[in-house]
C-alpha cells in the first residue's frame, strides 16, 4: 500500500487538509453544491460575501458570458449577517472542512461590525473583500489605494478574533505595493486575484450586456494575469498567498502554487463544472504521484 502524500498546508495558523478551497461568490455556502461535491473533501469553503445588513445587489441583467470566461455585476447580493449565521453557518458546521467567511461593506465601520459579529462563531478565518466601493471615498474601492487598504486592514485586525485574509483587487498599478500595505497593517494572509473590470456590448441591440455597464471578468481568460500577480505578491511579502483566477483543474492549481501560492481557490469553473473543486484536488494528488512529490510544500514558490 502506497504511503499517502502530504497535501496539508497552513495559513494563519490554520491547517487545511489540502490547498483547494472555493472562491467567494461562486459556491454560495455550499448548499447548492451539496449534491455534487463532498464538502468534507475540500480544504476550505469560502462563503459568499456577507455584509452587516442585507444587500439587494445590482439590477439585471448582471451576468454575461465572454470568450473564456464570464462578466458579473451581481453587486454582492446577500441576506446579511443575521441570516448568514442562522442558516449558512449552521449548514457548514456539519462538515469536516475549514470555514472562511468573506466580509464586505461600504465603510470601515460596516466591515468591523461583521467581523465583531463573527468573533464568537465557529469560523476559522475571515477573507476581507476590499474590492467593495468605499462610499466615503467617492466609491473608489478600498483595495485600490495603498493607504486605504492599510487603514481598513489595521482597523479589522484590532477587532478580529480569527486570522484575516485580505482579498486584493487586480485593478491597481502595483499589486506588490498593495500586498506590502496589507502585510504591514497586520494581515495574516492575502488572496488574489479578484475579478478584472470589463465590459461587453450587444451590437445587435446597441446596449450594454450588463445593466451596470461594467462587471468583473473571471474564468480561464484571466489566468495568465492572475498567475503573474500571485508571483509578484508572493515575492513582495512573507505571509501566505492564496491564488485564484481561472483555475479549472489540478494543473492550473499547481501552476499557481509554483508561482508562490500556498493554497488556491476555484471560482468561475464551479458554474461550468460543479465537480471542479474535487477534480482539482484529485488532479493535484495525481501530479504528486506522477512526479513522486511527497509533500505539497515542496512545490510552493519553486519557480524563481
Amino acid at each position: 500500500m502506497k504511503a499517502k502524500k502530504n497535501t496539508a498546508v497552513t495559513i494563519g495558523g490554520v491547517t487545511l487538509k489540502n490547498p483547494v478551497m472555493t472562491a467567494s461568490g461562486t459556491f454560495g455556502s455550499g448548499m447548492e453544491y451539496g449534491e455534487f461535491v463532498d464538502l468534507n473533501k475540500l480544504g476550505a469553503v469560502v462563503t459568499k460575501g456577507v455584509a452587516n445588513i442585507p444587500w439587494p445587489g445590482n439590477p439585471t441583467p448582471r451576468v454575461a458570458e465572454t470568450y473564456g470566461g464570464m462578466l458579473n455585476a451581481i453587486g454582492l447580493q446577500n441576506p446579511g449577517i443575521d441570516v448568514f449565521i442562522q442558516r449558512d453557518l449552521e449548514f457548514l458546521k456539519q462538515f469536516d472542512t475549514k470555514i472562511i467567511v468573506n466580509v464586505c461593506g461600504k465603510s470601515v465601520e460596516d466591515y468591523v461590525e461583521v467581523v465583531e459579529r463573527l468573533s464568537d462563531q465557529a469560523v476559522h478565518m475571515l477573507e476581507i473583500n476590499v474590492s467593495c466601493p468605499n462610499v466615503k471615498e467617492g466609491a473608489i474601492a478600498f483595495g485600490q489605494k495603498a493607504d486605504a487598504l492599510y487603514h481598513i486592514t489595521e482597523e479589522i485586525k484590532k477587532k478580529a478574533k480569527q486570522p484575516v485574509i485580505m482579498k486584493l483587487s487586480p485593478n491597481v498599478t502595483s499589486i506588490g505595493e498593495m500586498a506590502k500595505a496589507a502585510e504591514a497593517a497586520g494581515a495574516d494572509a492575502l488572496s488574489l486575484i479578484n475579478t478584472i473590470t470589463g465590459m461587453k456590448i450587444d451590437i445587435h441591440r446597441r446596449k450594454f450586456a450588463l445593466a451596470n455597464k461594467t462587471g468583473g471578468l473571471s474564468g480561464p481568460a484571466i489566468k495568465p494575469v492572475a498567475v503573474r500577480m500571485v508571483y509578484e505578491a508572493a515575492h513582495a511579502v512573507k505571509i501566505p498567498v492564496i491564488g485564484m483566477g481561472g483555475i479549472a483543474n489540478g494543473e492550473d492549481a499547481i501552476e499557481f502554487m509554483m508561482a508562490g501560492a500556498t493554497a488556491v481557490s476555484v471560482g468561475a469553473m464551479n458554474f461550468v463544472n460543479p465537480y471542479a473543486t474535487e477534480e482539482t484536488i484529485q488532479g493535484i494528488e495525481d501530479y504528486m504521484e506522477q512526479y513522486n512529490i511527497e509533500d505539497i510544500r515542496e512545490i510552493i514558490g519553486c519557480v524563481e
